[in-house]
């Protein structure tokens, strides 16, 4: 019997999951056909999520092998070894610097103008994968709430022909409702809170390239930096820009 034991209760075990999943799925099933653009809303939330769990870790956007890297090249002023390893490298962090980078030795506002629209740019990919959640935190309630009216719908119906004798028709269009309304929340509260979780991950980031750029571009010898005070615009120029 001691030996028999474990096996009963892993078998049991088993049975119950298998039943329990068979039971949810048979609420799933109540739902109806607007269940389909539901569970396809969680799988665009699932398939993004593990897309910017993967494309946003720090390691991939501002590597630390590749600042060392760079921060050699141009603490000792190979400018252009610094450039090729810009060019070589998939970073966004790469990308921005190289906009720096190739524009040396011009005004210093072209080289700021140069550097701040390769950010935003890089800014507007990181984001772009991101967007998809927040339609989903959107459109999933909606489809819920449209369940909700289209259960109810049917509830009425049912008593407007047969009335309340068939109380397993009317139930049948009440829990219509109830589960697409439940199916559309909980797609929507985990696609919403993880929008805005990437979302300050994108601004931590930003604000960590943003220190990083000026603090590499500063490693730019002199020699390569001379024309920038020539080229400074006058104030005057310098409002006319701003004002434009």
């Amino acid at each position: 019997m001691i030996h028999f034991t474990p096996n009963l209760a892993q078998a049991t075990t088993t049975e119950q999951l298998s039943q329990s999943l068979g039971n949810l799925f048979e609420i799933l099933r109540e739902g109806g056909l607007l269940m389909v653009p539901i569970a396809l809303c969680s799988i665009v939330a699932l398939a993004y999520t593990i897309e910017r769990l993967i494309n946003l870790r720090r390691g991939k956007i501002v590597p630390k092998s590749f600042q060392k890297l760079v921060r050699d090249r141009l603490e000792s002023g190979d400018v252009s070894g610094a450039q090729r390893e810009c060019e070589a490298s998939k970073a966004p962090i790469a990308r921005i610097l190289l906009a720096g980078i190739k524009r040396r030795g011009r005004p210093l506002l072209e080289i700021e103008k140069a550097v701040e629209d390769a950010g935003q740019r890089e800014i507007g990919r990181m984001r772009r994968n991101v967007r998809p959640l927040n339609v989903v935190a959107g459109v999933s309630p909606l489809l819920g709430l449209l369940g909700t009216v289209v259960g109810m719908i049917e509830s009425f119906n049912v008593v407007a022909n047969q009335g309340l004798g068939k109380q397993e028709l009317l139930a049948a269009g009440i829990s219509k409702a109830l589960v697409t309304t439940g199916a559309g929340l909980t797609v929507a509260i985990p696609a919403l809170a993880l929008y805005y979780y990437f979302i300050g991950r994108v601004h931590k980031i930003v604000l960590e390239i943003d220190e990083l750029s000026v603090d590499l571009l500063e490693h730019v010898p002199d020699s390569h930096r001379s024309e920038l005070v020539d080229s400074e615009p006058e104030p005057a120029e310098l409002m006319a820009a701003t004002a434009s």
